[in-house]
């Protein structure tokens, strides 16, 4: 594993001589558009580990994406190894259907000291709620980032994420039911003790596995470009811009056949798998 081969994945060229929030916000960046957010291992018979030899082999070498354990550690691990203060992070992601936060530790972030200022890095969650930029760790104060508002609280040492949702406009009314309600959303909530990727095995193979996860239920693909995101959930693909309308965004929706889904991984998010695909795409809360 070297960072050069990293870096040749991602596209970044820029300047690494200082380890400063612009060359991480840069490196970030370039992370969240060329690693896609994806759970296709689940449908194609493929086991996921948290084996770092793994997650590199399977996201550099055979330029595929992954979950936030397998992201956000690849991300982990070049920080570290460029010689930023950087620390693993378990937080615990909100269920909307639930009205609650899940209870066990479903999620990997990470925290980034520069200059005795505190950021928080989440390069794995994908979709909407993707941040694009590290965010301070300040309790309170609104951060806009071009997806929106992003806010973090704290009470009694927990953290929590929220991101505040502008309005989408859906040209097709026959899809506007898939986008989610505009207001303020919880994410995640999280506290400050490090965490090691063993932490995170049981929900590891819990999610992938499990009939009442969202992950065995719906096959995900999700990018990042510069004026939105992409997703592949199932069979229906959608395109996002932000800022398309003053506080709205725009959402283009597409039905695909079963046999048109495989060509969109290659030419819309650069994945080719090696196993044959079983798309999935049963109720569950997971809004675009």
């Amino acid at each position: 594993m070297n960072v050069e081969e990293y870096f040749a994945r991602t596209g970044y060229k820029g300047s690494l001589e200082k380890l400063d929030l612009e060359t991480l916000r840069a490196i970030f960046q370039h992370h969240i558009r060329a690693v896609p957010f994806e759970n296709l291992s689940v449908h194609c018979g493929e086991t996921i580990t948290l084996d770092l030899e793994d997650v590199y082999e399977k996201i550099v070498r055979k330029r595929r994406g992954g979950w936030c354990m397998e992201n956000n550690q690849l991300l982990l691990w070049v920080l570290q190894t460029l010689g930023f203060d950087t620390t693993p992070l378990g937080s615990y992601v909100y269920n909307p259907q639930q009205g609650e936060y899940e209870t066990d530790m479903n999620h990997l972030i990470m925290k980034v000291v520069i200059d005795s200022t505190t950021y928080i890095v989440d390069g794995g969650y994908g979709s909407y709620y993707q941040m694009w930029e590290p965010m301070e760790l300040v309790s309170g104060k609104d951060q806009p980032q071009t997806p929106g508002i992003f806010r973090f609280t704290e009470e009694k040492g927990t953290w929590y994420l929220e991101k505040v949702r502008r309005k989408q406009h859906v040209p097709d009314p026959d899809f506007s039911h898939l986008v989610g309600k505009v207001g303020c959303r919880n994410i995640y909530s999280f506290n400050l003790k490090p965490v090691t990727m063993e932490d995170f095995q049981p929900q590891c193979l819990n999610l992938q596995t499990s009939p009442n996860s969202l992950f065995t239920r719906k096959s995900i693909c999700t990018l990042q470009t510069a004026v939105g995101f992409r997703a592949l959930v199932g069979w229906t693909f959608s395109e996002t811009t932000y800022g398309y309308e003053e506080d709205t965004d725009l959402v283009e929706f597409k039905a695909l056949r079963d046999e048109e889904v495989e060509p969109t991984l290659r030419e819309e998010f650069g994945i080719s798998l090696e196993r044959k695909l079983a798309s999935i795409n049963l109720p569950g809360n997971y809004d675009v």
